[in-house]
């Protein structure tokens, strides 16, 4: 892994780490980059399921940022080690060491999606409050990590009827990573397993895991012997 990372100019400096910091504080810490053809892609995970069996959905934030165009790239660090490089305040100064979280492993289709109608970036914005106070008034005191994620898990993983069904996380997501700036409509796109809301400052990106269950046994052979 290069020692750094080459952007466009300092404000891509900037805007790398505002993104970083934002999703340092929501999600596990983790962040996606991906460079090709003068575009470095960040992605966060706000949410994310642990395990083979956790219905909980994956909630991704995504910026795009200027960067130089030879910059080709594609790894996780831990979003709190990036810092603006001591030789090159064009550049990303990054970690010795990478991450490999499980939701990095799953990246959204790159085409086809097609248009599913629109949401108010006012109905983000307020549901997202209403989350963010529903899951402080469930907090016990002392409350570990495990109970911590529950609980952020049910109010977050939870169907919004005012964003079309999609999880409440969605809101959480375009809110805390300061994607929401102002009136604005929310274009919505879908594709197979994934759904994507675009805004003008950042996209988020939602996958639902697969269905529960198990499949049906098929007859291999004659039942009447």
């Amino acid at each position: 892994m290069s020692e750094r990372l080459l952007l466009a100019d300092h404000d891509a400096v900037a805007d790398a780490l505002t993104f970083a910091g934002r999703a340092a504080r929501l999600g596990d810490g983790a962040v996606r980059l991906r460079s090709s053809a003068g575009t470095l892609t960040m992605w966060a995970a706000v949410l994310a399921p642990r395990g083979l069996f956790d219905s909980t959905p994956t909630i991704l934030g995504m910026r795009a940022i200027r960067a130089d165009p030879e910059l080709e790239c594609d790894f996780v660090v831990d979003a709190t080690s990036l810092a603006v490089d001591a030789a090159e305040d064009r550049a990303l100064a990054l970690p010795a060491t990478a991450l490999a979280p499980a939701w990095a492993g799953i990246s959204p289709p790159q085409g086809g999606w097609v248009p599913g109608g629109d949401i108010a970036a006012s109905d983000l914005a307020s549901r997202a409050q209403w989350g963010m106070a529903a899951v402080a008034n469930k907090l016990p005191a002392d409350a570990g990590e495990d109970v911590v994620r529950v609980i952020r898990s049910d109010v977050w993983g939870a169907p919004a009827e005012e964003l079309a069904d999609l999880p409440l996380g969605v809101a959480f997501a375009a809110f805390g990573l300061g994607f929401i700036g102002g009136e604005e409509t929310v274009r919505v796109f879908t594709a197979p397993s994934w759904t994507r809301l675009s805004l003008r400052r950042g996209h988020v990106l939602v996958r639902r895991p697969p269905r529960e269950g198990l499949t049906a046994v098929r007859t291999t052979g004659r039942t009447d012997r």
